[in-house]
């Protein structure tokens, strides 16, 4: 959890930790309140994380969101109805269009609010300043070796190995694809696909 970056003191707002515990000092010393000494204890208010809200996404999300702002596009219906229009067939905004349109109705409607937030936020930030990159996960199949190190499934056309490299490996989107694969030596677990 993040630190707080306001506090309330006797109904006196902060933007800093050790001012607002100053001024309860100070009130406490000049015993200029007459209500109870709990008062004066600096309360939180909000964190930086809750009052800048950043929309997660994935680098591919991110990268098709760009794109998106250089077409020349001003408003959020435009920029639906371009999304909307590729239906993910056209491998331009495929990402976008899964997160916006390929869902259930509530799922939608709350990637939908999002979308809009952010695109409405766009004329007084940066995008990289609204949106956190987050990795995009797969679910992958490994097992352990006799040095406690990881070794990944991975699929060819000649045969199955374990290899050291996650880059190499296979991945699945779903667990119960990846478990498809799985034997009692290995398991399936949910790992970034790219390296940070």
């Amino acid at each position: 959890m993040t630190e707080p970056v306001a506090y309330l003191v006797n109904g006196v707002a902060f933007n800093d930790i050790n001012r607002a515990k100053f001024y309860s000092d100070v009130l406490k010393y000049h015993k200029k309140i007459k209500i109870g000494v709990e008062s004066l204890v600096p309360i939180p208010l909000y964190t930086d994380e809750q009052l800048h809200q950043r929309v997660k996404m994935t680098r591919a999300e991110f990268g098709e969101f760009k794109k998106l702002l250089s077409v020349g596009i001003s408003t959020i219906y435009e920029a639906f109805d371009l999304i909307d229009s590729d239906r993910g067939e056209m491998d331009e905004f495929e990402q976008l269009y899964n997160r916006l349109f390929a869902n259930s109705v509530n799922e939608q409607a709350k990637q939908q609010i999002e979308f809009a937030k952010l695109w409405d936020s766009l004329s007084t930030c940066l995008p990289e300043e609204t949106i956190e990159i987050v990795p995009e996960k797969k679910w992958f199949v490994h097992k352990k070796d006799f040095n406690g190190d990881y070794r990944f499934l991975k699929i060819s056309a000649k045969d199955l190995s374990f290899n050291y490299k996650k880059n190499k490996a296979a991945y699945f989107e779903t667990k119960e694809e990846a478990e498809l694969w799985t034997n009692p030596l290995t398991e399936a677990v949910q790992l970034a696909v790219e390296d940070e």
